[in-house]
């Protein structure tokens, strides 16, 4: 399908892209493979386009002590052959090198997926795995969501309008953390149907500060507190997980379509939090 007839403008600074964005009707364009879909099919129809994709100051990978400091604008290419990023939290690199095809992971951009918060997309069950912090910017300054809050519901996010994502900031833990992603893929699109990401301590052989973040299951990513629960303080054994997904995604509506019934996701829920928690022991 043709989109509706929009505005083009881009943005040459990060203050630009704000001040183009606070006229109502706005919405920014960085690598374009969540937007541009929706916009073709009628999903989407913004006023203008602000292309925010080749903004400097939107693309960068840093280190700054403890903590992993990805640029929104950042492909995911970029993030999956990082040397940074493999150091620091190697599952970041993994999850990015498996979504969609080289041409999307050439072009998309992790601040977009964020924004567009597909409920089957990748990097929001790591986001929440890594406790990331999502900067916003608006016209006052800067501020940081927590990834628990930011992602609320279908295709919703705590990004407000006039508001643009600038960065994310992951904390690197210290100590024997180990984190895995795993998703049973659609295999067209790549989207997860049912994925699964895991970090955790494992010092002294048991499990601690376990995280767990699900994206396909329901309207949105969500920490999955249960199972989480049942594996803190309990041994960094195969037993210890066989036991403890049982209860994966428990209590979570799940979502039904033509690719899984709520069923068949709730059995992919259990079999993908196993691979993903069997990888860290």
């Amino acid at each position: 399908m043709i989109p509706t007839s929009f505005e083009y403008s881009r943005a040459k600074s990060v203050g630009e892209a704000i001040k183009m964005l606070s006229d109502g009707g706005a919405q920014a364009l960085a690598g374009g493979h969540s937007l541009l879909p929706a916009m073709k099919l009628r999903l989407n129809q913004p006023d203008r386009l602000v292309d925010i994709g080749r903004i400097p100051e939107l693309k960068y990978i840093r280190r700054e002590g403890d903590k992993l400091i990805i640029g929104a604008a950042t492909t995911h290419h970029e993030i999956a052959s990082s040397a940074e990023v493999k150091a620091a939290i190697p599952m970041l690199a993994a999850g990015a090198g498996h979504i969609g095809d080289p041409a999307v992971r050439n072009k998309g951009t992790i601040g977009g997926s964020l924004a567009h918060a597909d409920p089957a997309a990748d990097w929001p069950a790591m986001m929440l795995a890594v406790k990331a912090r999502i900067e916003l910017t608006n016209d006052k300054g800067n501020y940081t969501v927590a990834a628990d809050d930011f992602f609320v519901g279908f295709y919703m996010t705590a990004l407000k309008e006039g508001e643009l994502i600038t960065a994310i900031h992951i904390p690197i833990p210290d100590g024997d953390y180990r984190s895995a992603y795993a998703k049973f893929e659609q295999p067209a699109s790549r989207f997860a149907i049912v994925g699964c990401a895991a970090m955790a301590n494992v010092s002294g052989g048991n499990f601690s500060d376990v995280r767990i973040g699900f994206t396909g299951v329901a309207d949105a990513a969500f920490r999955d507190g249960g199972l989480e629960a049942a594996l803190n303080g309990q041994p960094a054994t195969a037993a210890t997980i066989d036991a403890a997904v049982a209860k994966a995604a428990a209590g979570a509506e799940m979502l039904e379509d033509h690719y899984a019934s709520a069923k068949y996701r709730a059995h992919l829920a259990r079999v993908y939090a196993k691979r993903a928690l069997m990888a860290l022991i």
